[in-house]
């Protein structure tokens, strides 16, 4: 399968993300080397702030992948923000619609095509006081479950220094550093060809988030807290 090409959204992405997140903060990237160079991949990762996609935009595309994030409908309605979202082929998620569906479609599509998928499965920044993973939506793990590709899951760190949306706080200096750490694939081989019953779509959302949630403590040297955030969403 060839490698995705950027094309000229993604330049004019690029363009932008770039200069803004070097002035914002420095970027450490910890084994790097686990995320594929080719074929579909699934990319698993947590929710602390709203700058979150443009370093993970750069993240990934320091390692010579082009990402497509499930993102909220709502922002393709932003002037230029819009066009960008439509012309690098980003996907739309429409919850609590007949639409909803769709995203999970289009998000399919996208990995049996080869390309690179990013998750939020939290589905908004976490409330979580100390910036631990919250509870997630199950869709994740539909995902997961019916795609044959590395499921891989990232943790990323810094963010939320930089802009912490519930306290109302940009700090941009000193520079932050802003760390991002890919885990190994995770083993989904005990839950493939299994019946898509909720406890099941559950265990398997907790599994990722797990792998998520350790490969944070990781990266900030601390006990993760037992089980997430928050009350539970399908």
């Amino acid at each position: 399968m060839a490698k995705e090409k950027g094309g000229f959204w993604v330049g004019v992405a690029a363009a932008i993300v770039y200069p803004m997140s070097f002035v914002l903060g420095r970027h450490r990237m910890v084994h790097g080397e686990r995320i594929p160079r080719e074929g579909g991949v699934l990319l698993v990762m947590n929710h602390i702030s709203h700058l979150d996609p443009c370093y993970d935009a750069m993240f990934v595309h320091k390692n010579d992948r082009v990402p497509h994030f499930l993102a909220k409908h709502s922002l393709w309605n932003v002037p230029i923000m819009g066009s960008i979202l439509k012309g690098a082929k980003q996907i739309p998620v429409y919850r609590g619609t007949t639409d909803a569906q769709q995203s999970l479609r289009a998000a399919h599509a996208a990995l049996a095509a080869g390309q690179v998928v990013v998750i939020y499965p939290e589905g908004t920044i976490t409330k979580d006081p100390g910036g631990w993973p919250a509870n997630s939506r199950t869709g994740v793990a539909r995902l997961a479950l019916q795609h044959d590709g590395p499921v891989v899951p990232v943790a990323r760190w810094g963010t939320l220094d930089l802009y912490n949306h519930y306290q109302k706080k940009f700090r941009p200096f000193p520079r932050k550093t802003i760390t991002h750490s890919v885990g190994e694939p995770i083993d989904l081989s005990a839950y493939r060809g299994r019946e898509e019953t909720l406890p099941l779509l559950r265990e398997v959302t907790d599994l990722l988030m797990g792998a998520v949630k350790d490969e944070l403590a990781e990266v900030r040297q601390e006990q993760a807290p037992e089980g997430f955030y928050g009350p539970r969403k399908a």
